[in-house]
């Protein structure tokens, strides 16, 4: 199974047949066992090849990119996301259901900081360090993005972690913008994931608001 709207061929920044980790690895090989049409591979990024806003998630969901092939399509999450950055203009459709379905994402885009969706959606520690090669890469040949839209703690250090930077003197908090150097910033939210929007611990105000934040920051209000 092959998303059509993007490439998948291994660079430094993805490969698609990664087994760097070995308890992911088994995972998705499992996966791949039990639900054949999944894409059940790393999930490479997804949006403009150019853009001032990245939005970076956790990973990719089991049912959700896991099962598509495209970070936060076809999950619960990628409700409140798609319909807020289409109410921003950043995509050109309200929802995204599977990586056929034409939605295009403009002056953005979507990484994760885990490739492969982890067992109960829950990244190992050496997990995320290895996978950090990739996002250090990735992001290094954005050289246009403005604003880093972490979507929650592991997000927000996956971020940390391609600079060398010290979490400590970069607390996470809703809301909260970190000066990266003097041309971009890094914005923190709660994940949009289920658990939050139904606990409230993230509304879609909450939400509509870090995003025009992320927006302003980025130049693109």
């Amino acid at each position: 199974m092959t998303p059509p709207d993007r490439a998948v061929r291994r660079s430094a920044a993805y490969d698609p047949g990664c087994t760097r980790c070995p308890r992911l690895a088994r995972f998705l090989e499992e996966t791949r066992e039990r639900h054949a049409g999944y894409w059940a591979r790393p999930v490479p990024s997804f949006g403009a090849a150019a853009p001032t806003l990245l939005i970076v998630g956790l990973a990719p969901g089991m049912h959700g990119a896991n099962r598509t092939g495209r970070p936060f399509t076809g999950d619960f999450a990628g409700i409140l996301l798609y319909q807020t950055l289409y109410e921003f203009g950043l995509a050109s459709a309200p929802e995204s259901q599977s990586a056929a379905d034409g939605l295009e994402l403009r002056n953005a885009r979507i990484v994760n900081a885990v490739k492969c969706v982890p067992p109960a959606n829950k990244p190992l520690p050496e997990e995320i360090r290895c996978c950090n090669a990739f996002l250090k890469e990735e992001l290094a040949a954005l050289a246009a993005v403005r604003v880093y839209l972490a979507l929650g703690r592991i997000a927000h250090e996956a971020v940390l972690m391609t600079r060398g930077l010290k979490r400590g003197a970069y607390p996470f908090a809703h809301g909260r913008e970190h000066v990266l150097d003097e041309t971009s910033w890094l914005i923190d939210s709660y994940h949009c994931s289920r658990y939050n929007t139904q606990t409230r611990r993230l509304t879609t105000e909450m939400f509509r608001a870090v995003v025009a934040q992320a927006c302003k920051r980025a130049g693109l209000r």
